[in-house]
């Protein structure tokens, strides 16, 4: 409904410019809200007050002017002007229309050509295999993957992919650590399990053959546990097989963005947006893990991708500008690229921290907290908050079966429609008369139920993804309320 309202507004000031009323000038973005006091309107905009500087008259004239212009909007409600602003109220025969829509396409409500059908790839999670996935995993791991459903919803062809750092120095660091020698690192009950079963000639063979079963025995079924599923696993080592990361560095030194220094060979990014330059091949000739991740970036490209998302960890934030000067030094459009980083996060539990170290083997690992809470708590919970706030993970609110969990909320929400449907699953219902949706709790249903077109545009320009949680709480209290006022209604009649 926002779209609608600023295609209406922006129409009118064009028909105010073209009749000399409003000078001509560049339209500013013009702003559509939900105001948090409903006796201001279902939506509001400012765009008069903005205006008023531009031309140098009083705001509610110009909102006056706008509104006039508008007119009445057919069956749409309303509109008033008040101090400056424009506020829009929706009819109840529009809402009521709405409904009968909703029904009509069903799963497809909220869907959106918003997205034109251009390719997107989102790569999130990417955890070295090197041990189970953490509940630091699960957060990048909701979260990208939540987001590449909205860009779906949205329009676009989306591809989610888990990239697996399966060669180099980490693989060497599992390798000791199986064979727990005195360059062993990462501890727990994983590695001794696999120093029983791991057997191979060198440190890199023993640390190849733990990486792959680590990946298909513990991070595949984990990410499944988390009802995820990747369209690509892609294997940094399969870069270095097809000489993609020789061919990169290659094309630098060809555009001149490569040089060498101290018997090391340099990426020359300091003046392309970087805040310093990157070694690529270091002075023992082996390639850095900076090198496979510019042919990584490259093969994407060479993919025809339109727009490229990375989730990255608390410790990546400065990982953007290097990436979008590889683009750039390799004649790409460098804002293609996006991150999200998400923040740390913490776990409590009776008000006290638990502490996690994968290297300490002390962890609290994804399935661990799935089983514990189960998948929609876990997932609605990583989801609630922004993804640059650190989060701290309350585990007693989690388990705690009360209006206190806002999970708790909407799957109770979730049931009472379910036992609804079942009651009705074998009634012919011929719904036609949607005027008797009149009561305040019902159109309060329908104004939060035809919210999630946009909810779904806005999180796909922003990438917020809190907002559907929010939207589910939200939608689950108004139906809780609905319930309530008909069972009073009904008992007023009797």
């Amino acid at each position: 409904m926002k779209e609608e309202i600023k295609k209406i507004i922006e129409k009118a000031i064009t028909k105010l410019q073209a009749e000399k009323v409003f000078v001509n000038f560049d339209l500013p973005e013009i702003l559509v809200e939900t105001p948090k006091d409903n006796t201001h309107g279902d939506y509001s905009t400012n765009i008069a007050m903005v205006l008023s500087k531009i031309l140098q008259k009083n705001p509610n004239e110009i909102a006056n002017l706008i509104r006039e212009k508008i007119g009445e909007i057919k069956d749409n409600g309303k509109i008033e002007v008040v101090g400056g602003f424009i506020n829009f109220y929706l009819s109840k025969e529009y809402l009521q229309k709405q409904i009968a829509e909703i029904l009509k396409q069903k799963e497809k409500f909220g869907n959106l050509k918003f997205g034109k059908n251009k390719k997107i790839n989102v790569e999130f999670i990417s955890a070295n295999p090197t041990g189970p996935l953490t509940l630091g995993n699960g957060r990048g791991g909701f979260g990208g993957d939540v987001l590449a459903n909205v860009f779906i919803k949205a329009g676009y062809k989306v591809t989610k992919e888990y990239y697996i750092n399966d060669t180099g120095n980490q693989i060497k660091v599992l390798g000791h650590s199986v064979l727990k020698d005195v360059e062993a690192v990462y501890k727990g009950e994983y590695i001794e399990e696999l120093n029983k079963k791991v057997k191979g000639k060198t440190v890199e063979d023993v640390g190849e053959k733990a990486s792959k079963i680590i990946l298909e025995k513990m991070i595949k079924p984990s990410v499944k546990k988390m009802g995820i599923k990747f369209d690509v696993w892609f294997s940094e080592k399969s870069l270095y097989q097809k000489k993609e990361v020789d061919k990169v560095i290659l094309e630098l030194e060809k555009n001149n963005f490569t040089y060498k220094s101290e018997n090391a060979v340099w990426f020359k990014s300091i003046n392309i947006g970087d805040d310093k330059d990157r070694v690529l091949i270091r002075t023992d000739g082996i390639k850095t893990y900076f090198a496979s991740d510019l042919a990584y970036l490259k093969n994407k490209f060479e993919r025809g991708f339109d727009q490229l998302f990375f989730f990255l960890g608390a410790d990546h934030h400065g990982y953007l500008a290097r990436l979008k000067a590889g683009a750039f030094a390799l004649d790409y459009d460098k804002e293609k690229i996006n991150t999200v980083v998400m923040q740390m996060v913490r776990l409590f539990e009776n008000g006290k921290e638990v502490k996690m170290s994968k290297r300490a083997g002390t962890y609290v690992t994804i399935d661990e907290l799935i089983d514990e809470v189960g998948l929609d708590v876990a997932r609605f919970f990583f989801l609630s908050r922004t993804p640059d706030t650190q989060f701290n993970f309350d585990l007693n609110l989690a388990k705690e079966k009360s209006d206190n969990n806002p999970v708790f909320k909407v799957q109770y929400a979730y049931a009472r429609i379910f036992s609804i449907l079942k009651k009705t699953k074998n009634q012919k219902l011929n719904i036609k008369n949607f005027s008797l949706l009149k009561e305040s709790a019902e159109i309060n249903l329908i104004k939060q139920i035809i919210k999630l077109p946009e909810i779904i545009r806005n999180t796909a320009q922003d990438y917020q993804t809190q907002r559907l949680p929010q939207y589910a709480l939200d939608l689950a209290e108004n139906f809780h309320s609905f319930m309530k006022d008909v069972k009073l209604f009904r008992l007023t009649k009797i």
